[in-house]
């Protein structure tokens, strides 16, 4: 073994003081666990704009309180150098380990003189971006590992507009973590920060405010019908109290919730991945929905800033894609300012390279401004920034993601599913009332603009050496280029790594020419409209391709993305 893991291994043993840890690395240290011992030490949990991010369990390569600690150090020095006095508001979902890592990240920051806000539950994720910005703080941090399964947690910062920290932040907060020891950080009792008043509990009138601006961008008007029914799961997580809420603020008082998710519970016991993009994740919610026969079902995940759906359709429940929701509420919303005497073609909406093209056609349409970022939510919010900075707020029409994830209004500068889930309610309500459920609706969409169709190939490649694979398949694919990809000549190809154009579409594109960051991220154009795109991800051990095709029918576009599959897959093994 490495002597640098084996040094690394001997400081844990003698430090290491939490019983299920040590228990841990002394199975991990006996013969014959050489393989896992060097994974859970070979690497420092890398640090970057999405925070931490891991498997539960000792060592510097999981989740665990040291890490938790030795990070929040590394935070705590870098709100001391940039703040004269600062604050912090943190939060957690229901993961495990969660109220262990909020207590310790609260008594490290409350040690070096950060004053810390501590929601006193668990609560959503777009409720701490909220509260960064309410409280005015200088930064927030909430504990998640989002839709990942059980074994994860993670640890994402905030910065004091309540979007997620910039690449600048995040590379001094990670020298700094670098800096220090995990077993050498100022630390506190959490009950005596609280004595002393550096520890505070998040008063109840920042959750009330934050579901009062919600409802502020309801549709104005809208009543739902007696009888208009909704399934809801939180999938174990966080989204039960803030989804009710804004549901019965809204006036929407028949909903039934998945009984068996709707506690809070880390250890997801009725589904191995807590997602609401994949079925599975919804089986409990559709075997209760062909009990109850709501209009809709809807999910969000474990801390409630992505929402998925599924529509009940010619007798049985259709789900919707990140990308077809994304849309559906992008035309409805411009209709609904349409209808609200608004001018549309001043509004701007803000999705992501990797999202689907066909927004860009409802722009052309609409005469909105469509906007392109990188992938992650805080590109979206900065563009809010812009037009707030401009005086210009009211602009934004929407914000949304391929991954579930969408923000309309601007109380957060992060995803939401919980004004996702209410205005998702409020549209099919609308559609309801014409007579058509939300797949009749989309189906409308592509029939008018062509189908627009998206899909994904996942590459994993754990460990230290599939990290080492997934710097070859991207520097390959920049090197030597692919001629065609599933018999469609590549007609172009832009490398993000090198600071390309904001794409921009209609509109009326006052502002400047924008640049987006870096990014190791290669797009393929393809004939006839259709594109790949490939991307490491940011949070777990994969290379994703992105396939963008589009056909005169469904059929067609489908036929088109299996061949981008198959070659996708091809470039990727």
């Amino acid at each position: 073994m490495d002597q640098n893991i084996e040094a690394t291994v001997k400081l844990w043993q003698d430090n290491v003081k939490e019983p299920d840890l040590a228990a841990e690395l002394s199975e991990l240290v006996k013969p014959g666990n050489e393989e896992q011992l060097s994974d859970a030490f070979y690497r420092t949990l890398a640090f970057g704009t999405a925070g931490l991010r891991g498997v539960l369990g000792v060592g510097t390569n999981r989740m665990n309180v040291y890490v938790v600690a030795q990070a929040t150090q590394g935070v705590a020095d870098y709100l001391n150098a940039h703040y004269e006095n600062p604050t912090i508001a943190l939060a957690r979902d229901s993961r495990l380990k969660g109220e262990d890592f909020q207590r310790v990240a609260a008594s490290v920051l409350a040690a070096n003189g950060v004053h810390v806000y501590v929601y006193p539950r668990i609560e959503p994720v777009p409720t701490l971006s909220f509260a960064v910005r309410h409280l005015g703080t200088s930064a927030g941090i909430v504990l998640t590992a989002s839709h990942n399964p059980a074994k994860y947690n993670g640890y994402k910062v905030y910065n004091d507009n309540g979007g997620q920290i910039t690449d600048e932040a995040a590379a001094e907060i990670s020298a700094n973590i670098a800096k220090v020891s995990p077993f050498d950080v100022k630390t506190m009792d959490f009950d005596e920060g609280l004595e002393q008043g550096l520890i505070e509990w998040t008063p109840e009138e920042v959750l009330d405010s934050f579901i009062q601006s919600i409802k502020k961008v309801s549709v104005p008007g809208f009543k739902a019908s007696p009888d208009y029914s909704v399934v809801y799961t939180p999938l174990n997580g966080t989204g039960m109290e803030c989804v009710t809420r804004i549901l019965k603020e809204i006036g929407v008082e028949n909903v039934t919730v998945v009984p068996e998710q709707a506690e809070p519970d880390g250890n997801f016991p009725t589904c191995n991945y807590p997602n609401p993009e994949f079925r599975e994740a919804l089986e409990l919610g559709l075997k209760l929905a062909d009990e109850v026969k709501p209009n809709l079902l809807v999910a969000t995940d474990p801390d409630a800033d992505r929402m998925g759906s599924a529509i009940p359709h010619d007798g049985d429940y259709v789900l919707l894609s990140g990308n077809e929701m994304g849309v559906l509420l992008m035309d409805w919303l411009a209709n609904m300012a349409k209808e609200n005497g608004e001018d549309v073609a001043s509004k701007v909406a803000v999705s992501t390279i990797v999202s689907s093209a066909m927004p860009d056609a409802l722009a052309c349409d609409w005469g909105f401004e469509m906007r392109r970022v990188l992938t992650g939510f805080k590109y979206i919010g900065d563009q809010i920034d812009q037009l707030k900075n401009a005086g210009e707020e009211d602009r934004f029409l929407m914000g949304f993601e391929e991954s579930y994830g969408y923000l309309v209004g601007t109380h957060a500068r992060d995803k939401d599913a919980i004004v996702a889930t209410m205005l998702c309610v409020e549209m099919a309500s609308y559609y309801a009332q014409k007579g058509m459920d939300l797949y009749e609706a989309m189906d409308a969409l592509y029939k008018k603009y062509g189908y627009y169709l998206n899909g994904t190939v996942n590459a994993s490649f754990p460990g230290e050496s599939g990290a080492q694979k997934m710097a070859g398949i991207m520097s390959g694919l920049r090197e030597n280029p692919p001629a065609e990809i599933g018999g469609f000549k590549v007609v172009g190809m832009t490398d993000y790594a090198a600071c390309a154009e904001m794409p921009r579409v209609s509109g009326l594109q006052k502002e400047a020419t924008q640049e987006l960051p870096a990014a190791n991220v290669i797009e393929f154009r393809l004939e006839d409209d259709n594109k790949v795109i490939f991307r490491p991800s940011g949070t777990e051990p994969k290379v994703k391709a992105y396939l963008f095709s589009k056909g005169a029918t469904r059929e067609e576009s489908e036929a088109v993305r299996d061949r981008l599959r198959a070659d996708s897959e091809a470039l990727l093994s």
